[in-house]
């Protein structure tokens, strides 16, 4: 039952590249079976060995599925697998270096960009920010937990978080978040409405997370409603 599957599924897949589309009958239920898992073998085949030679897989395929000693030894597929997994793998890690280094560039740039423009301010950690409303509240320590509304988006405008489209604000300590916010919110009174222009580096840096790419620089707009100082939550407890 196993082979004939497996004989189902890589002459379906062949089929694509050397059979007439207009042969194929799929008037039967293991015809049906057939075809469906050679869709599902050939897509998966196209992914992960998109340069394979269609005529000597079928040839390695048959002869092994016949029992026959096949043109290399078990050893020597083996290594031929490996040695090609191994050339994916590097390929793919030089394609990512490449992205994370063309990111690190867009990113200084663009900061480089705000960084000039009006009421734009910058820290000794790199942190720019711009003050749209100043508050007349209290500032929040590092241990403090801050109450915030806030929409985050990469330096091409793109929104991946926003607490306004959620509709409720956010609570959290404010040492429990990104360097650069833990920088920023401090320099906000109560009240106030800040931009934040934030490097990789107090962000999520080269490793990046979810819908943030690696060496992405960020921007936050940030609104600080209110602060639980961290006497207050001991207290509590």
């Amino acid at each position: 039952m196993k082979k004939t599957l497996i004989a189902a599924l890589v002459m379906s897949s062949v089929s694509f590249a050397y059979a007439d589309d207009s042969a194929i009958k799929l008037d039967s239920k293991e015809q049906r079976l057939g075809y469906s898992i050679g869709t599902m073998f050939g897509t998966r085949m196209s992914q992960d060995f998109s340069e394979l030679d269609m005529k000597t897989f079928m040839a390695g395929f048959q002869d092994a599925f016949a029992g026959k000693e096949g043109k290399m030894s078990m050893e020597e597929v083996t290594q031929t697998i490996q040695a090609y997994q191994q050339e994916q793998m590097e390929k793919a890690q030089l394609e990512q270096e490449k992205a994370a280094e063309e990111a690190k560039a867009a990113s200084a740039a663009w900061l480089k960009e705000k960084e000039a423009e009006d009421g734009v301010k910058k820290t000794e950690s790199g942190l720019l920010y711009k003050v749209i409303t100043e508050g007349k509240g209290d500032k929040p320590s590092a241990t403090d937990t801050v109450e915030v509304d806030y929409e985050g988006s990469l330096a091409d405008g793109t929104v991946f978080d926003s607490s306004y489209k959620r509709g409720e604000s956010i609570t959290f300590p404010l040492n429990g978040v990104i360097p650069g916010w833990t920088e920023g919110l401090q320099l906000m009174p109560v009240g106030s409405k800040y931009e934040l222009y934030i490097p990789a580096d107090l962000a999520y840096g080269p490793g990046g997370t979810g819908p943030i790419p690696p060496n992405a620089a960020l921007k936050f707009v940030v609104e600080l409603h209110n602060i639980e100082k961290a006497e207050e939550t001991k207290e509590a407890k």
